[in-house]
């Protein structure tokens, strides 16, 4: 079968773009239709001479690596893999990245924002969190465009750029995408951030917090409610692995059932991780060893190195919905898992994970399940010096 395309034709040039990470005989582009919609109505209508120009959720580096160039700007994402992948597509294609700065979601734009070009995300309080951070770096007269899938672009998605920044209108669908025009009004008051937002979780005296990109920030999902009930007390584990761990909170469970576990917390995604960290220091403060990493799946983590694993896997890439970062997360968690260590993994049951897990670990057990979910587990046999 062979790979999706791998070369983007626009105005500003011809450019070699790949998803991250790289994947033998990829089947999805590494941009969309809006990428090319904004970067024609930018060849169209050039931006104005200035610094400072901020991109916002670039994927992987479309719209960054085409305006790569003589001014200076920031791409920020809250998104690990999108750096990643801007920075090899970059490379790749002999942009400069003296003047391109990668940034979180969580940091703070310069003082005063040249131009804003923002792919809009799916979630709406990702979006709600950037407009209003972007919004006190911006001066009178700034340009200010959205861009995204027509599917992605709702009357709520326009209604926030109107109640945040100013007045805004949308243009025609072209290739099934729209752009977003918006007037940055300086005497506007959408009132103080909400985010990150809190939560009470049941059957403990913890107050959840969590930053406006992470999965079920206002709510403990169901899926995390089964897995919760899963994960073992032991005094065995030593070293255990929250694999996807959003604001932490199955770590946090896991660190107070096994006293005397050291807990490594992993997530692409930079406001997750920092939601953990947050969640680990106000319940549980310096009083136990713990771990907080950014990156791919289990990349981080030394292999042969956990006893145990748990993970609620996310079934979606950014907009593109699969089961390939399941199958890394498993993949990965049998290389970290010492021998004799386990996998606990909740799914829906649609996603039929138990074949996946009995391909990779030659085992997988039925812990629990319903009508939606199935919590299983799987033991790390692997002797060591296997593959």
């Amino acid at each position: 079968m062979s790979g999706a395309e791998t070369t983007l034709a626009v105005p500003q040039g011809q450019f070699q773009l790949h998803r991250f990470p790289r994947r033998k005989g990829e089947q999805l582009r590494a941009w969309d239709a809006a990428d090319v919609y904004l970067l024609q109505h930018l060849h169209e209508e050039p931006l104005a001479e200035c610094d400072d120009t901020w991109i916002v959720n670039d994927s992987f580096g479309a719209l960054t690596v085409a305006l790569a160039g003589g001014q200076r700007f920031s791409m920020a994402s809250d998104s690990w893999l999108a750096h990643e992948g801007t920075r090899a597509n970059l490379l790749d294609n002999a942009r400069s990245s003296e003047k391109v700065r990668l940034v979180t979601s969580l940091e703070s734009p310069p003082p005063v924002v040249g131009a804003v070009m923002l792919k809009i995300p799916k979630s709406l309080a990702l979006l709600e969190d950037q407009l209003r951070r972007l919004r006190g770096h911006l001066p009178e007269g700034v340009r200010i465009l959205g861009a995204g899938m027509s599917k992605t672009i709702h009357t709520s998605t326009l209604r926030l750029f109107e109640c945040i920044l100013g007045p805004t209108t949308t243009t025609l669908a072209r290739g099934k995408a729209r752009l977003v025009m918006c007037q940055f009004d300086k005497d506007l008051d959408p009132g103080p951030n909400p985010f990150p937002t809190q939560y009470y979780l049941e059957g403990t005296d913890w107050t959840l917090s969590s930053h406006a990109g992470v999965f079920c920030r206002e709510r403990l999902d169901v899926g995390t409610r089964h897995l919760l009930e899963h994960i073992p007390a032991s005094d065995s584990a030593q070293d255990i692995v929250d694999l996807g761990c959003g604001n932490g909170v199955v770590g946090l469970v896991a660190a107070q059932r096994n006293a005397q576990a050291r807990v490594t917390f992993v997530d692409e995604s930079y406001m997750a991780v920092a939601s953990a960290l947050h969640n680990w220091q106000a319940q549980l403060g310096d009083t136990r060893p713990a771990v907080f990493e950014v990156g791919d799946c289990l990349a981080p983590i030394t292999t042969d190195s956990a006893d145990l694993i748990l993970c609620n896997p996310p079934f979606h890439q950014h907009n593109a919905m699969g089961d390939a970062t399941a199958w890394r997360m498993f993949t990965e968690a049998r290389r970290v898992l010492r021998s004799g260590g386990e996998l606990l993994v909740v799914g829906n049951r649609h996603l039929a994970y138990h074949a996946k897990l009995r391909r990779l670990f030659g085992n997988c057990d039925v812990v629990d399940s319903d009508r939606r979910f199935v919590v299983l587990r799987s033991r790390n046999n692997r002797s060591e010096g296997d593959d």
